[in-house]
């Protein structure tokens, strides 16, 4: 908090190149290219950094293979690329895994058709992912026992990438990224109106959602990344745009592990679209929906947990089927899609565009972001920097990516480090990861610190809270510098604990009274019982 607080000073005392509204995905690859180029840039979020879409997704980083049947190949193209470079300079956090797509007679697409379409799939990516290959439905069955080739015709297995850790670790290592480059950046900061100034600067008017404090923040350039609130945000600061945002509504269920496979099982659902279970630490997550809404804060029904169960025990043999008894936990957002103001929605959103559109209002120095991928993630940092450059900021050239994981060097000093402590003999969860490499792919070099309070204290290497691998030193960095304002920030977003386990099973569990403790001082009751009492 004491981070926080400090930067929370600085938004109301300094002048901006940037403020950026909205610490999402969008925000943050925007604030980590920008402060990376020596831009004085100010983050802010009404909620937790990812704290709305982008902590929702399936996790995947993929190349769009379900765009190709729209013919959006250019989207396609960009997506792969996107996708490889992200495999290359972050290969501890996003890791290649195959997908295996039964078919039936009623799949729209038969299985030759399929496979062509991963071949040029493939191509797409340049060659940089394993080969696809078809399967015989009795070979489907040997590769995966636990699926049900009844009135299947046969598959394709090729190969996608997916995120180790969740999706909102990942945006708020971008974060991280940014403040390391000098950005400041505050969670829980609402922006409630603005006005341009005849001075040429921007005067948005915030609050402090948790010290109740309301003051203004002055910046040369506004950027609006408030994600699904793109449109909001423009509304009460007088921007108009040619684009606006529709909303389509994704969920997911998380259960026990359905296979120890590491493996995506691809199916086409009752409505048509790709249906999908993942694999997500020692769970599975299931799904999704694809249903149009006009609000973008929505929650799972009853019919949205049917639909979902209903498709994955008519694909599965399962010993039993699965029931609301057997879902740990849900993950629900919406899709924001970019549409032209006065243009029509198309009746099946499945064939909407889901390409982001970056759109600048030149004489009001302002940037909207509207729509996006995790995927195309880096895409948006480069282009929001060549847009801010044109609006009059300054930049310098990098000669070093802005984002990725740190150095080989940094890496072997630290791997030598931790083989030195015997981290790599020690199993982190019941997953079978190793904790040197956990340690690595969350935190980067900043586990090296970890390591030295290790060695200075054998005692920091013990676990928090029983089976869940999460240490001492974790907890003691995160405290100090990853702004957790509620408890469920860090179960939820810096951790993915909500999601794997069971919530009376988490409230009772040994630790987290004392992670309480270390992340809130004297809050610690209070936060406890805001999360496990609402």
């Amino acid at each position: 908090m004491k981070l926080r607080e400090k930067n929370i000073e600085l938004l109301k005392t300094d002048v901006f190149d940037v403020l950026i509204i909205g610490g999402g995905m969008n925000g943050a690859v925007s604030a980590a290219a920008l402060a990376a180029r020596g831009a004085k840039v100010a983050l802010i979020d009404s909620r937790d950094y990812a704290g709305f879409t982008s902590q929702t997704s399936s996790n995947l980083i993929w190349g769009g293979i379900k765009y190709m049947e729209s013919y959006e190949f250019g989207l396609v193209n960009d997506l792969c690329k996107s996708r490889n470079e992200l495999l290359k300079s972050f290969p501890s956090t996003v890791k290649e895994i195959r997908f295996l797509s039964t078919l039936t007679k009623a799949s729209r697409v038969p299985p030759w058709m399929m496979l062509a379409g991963t071949w040029l799939y493939w191509l797409f990516g340049r060659g940089e992912t394993r080969t696809p290959r078809m399967f015989s439905p009795a070979q489907i069955k040997n590769t995966e026992p636990l699926i049900n080739v009844e009135g299947s015709i046969g598959g394709v297995e090729y190969s996608d990438a997916y995120l180790h850790d969740n999706d909102a670790r990942f945006v708020f290592n971008f974060v991280r990224n940014a403040m390391d480059h000098g950005c400041v950046a505050a969670n829980y900061v609402e922006s409630s109106s603005g006005f341009h100034g005849s001075d040429g600067c921007w005067t948005s008017k915030v609050k402090d959602k948790i010290g109740g404090e309301e003051f203004e923040i002055k910046s040369r350039v506004i950027i609006n990344a408030a994600g699904a609130f793109v449109d909001r945000i423009n509304g009460v600061t007088g921007v108009n745009t040619e684009y606006q945002h529709i909303f389509s509504k994704g969920i997911h269920l998380v259960v026990p592990r359905l296979t120890r496979q590491n493996r995506v099982l691809a199916f086409f659902a009752d409505d048509g679209r790709l249906f999908f279970a993942i694999p997500m630490a020692n769970r599975t997550c299931i799904g999704t929906t694809d249903t149009p809404v006009k609000d973008p804060e929505t929650a799972v029904t009853d019919e949205d947990r049917e639909f979902v169960l209903s498709n994955i025990n008519a694909r599965l043999d399962l010993a039993e089927p699965l029931t609301n008894k057997d879902i740990i936990s849900e993950r629900c957002g919406v899709r924001p899609l970019v549409l032209k103001k006065g243009q029509k929605a198309k009746d099946d959103f499945l064939q909407m565009s889901r390409k982001h559109v970056v759109e600048i209002v030149t004489e009001m120095k302002h940037i909207s972001i509207f729509g996006g991928k995790l995927t195309d993630c880096l895409n948006v940092g480069e282009e929001i920097c060549e847009e801010v450059s044109k609006l009059g900021i300054s930049l310098r050239e990098v000669k070093e990516k802005w984002y990725g994981e740190p150095s080989n060097e940094v890496k072997a000093q630290y791997f030598k480090q931790a083989s030195s402590l015997g981290l790599d003999q020690v199993i982190a969860t019941d997953t079978g990861e190793i904790l040197s490499d956990r340690l690595w792919r969350r935190y980067g070099k900043q586990a090296i610190s970890m390591l030295n309070a290790i060695e200075n204290d054998p005692t920091q290497a013990d676990e928090m809270i029983e089976g869940s691998g999460i240490r001492r030193c974790e907890m003691s960095y995160i405290a100090e510098n990853e702004m957790v304002v509620k408890l469920e920030d860090y179960l939820k977003r810096r951790s993915k604990l909500e999601y794997l386990v069971d919530f009376e099973e988490l409230k009772q569990s040994k630790g987290i009274m004392a992670v309480c403790e270390k992340l809130f001082g004297d809050d610690a009751q209070a936060r406890y019982d805001e999360y496990f009492n609402r």
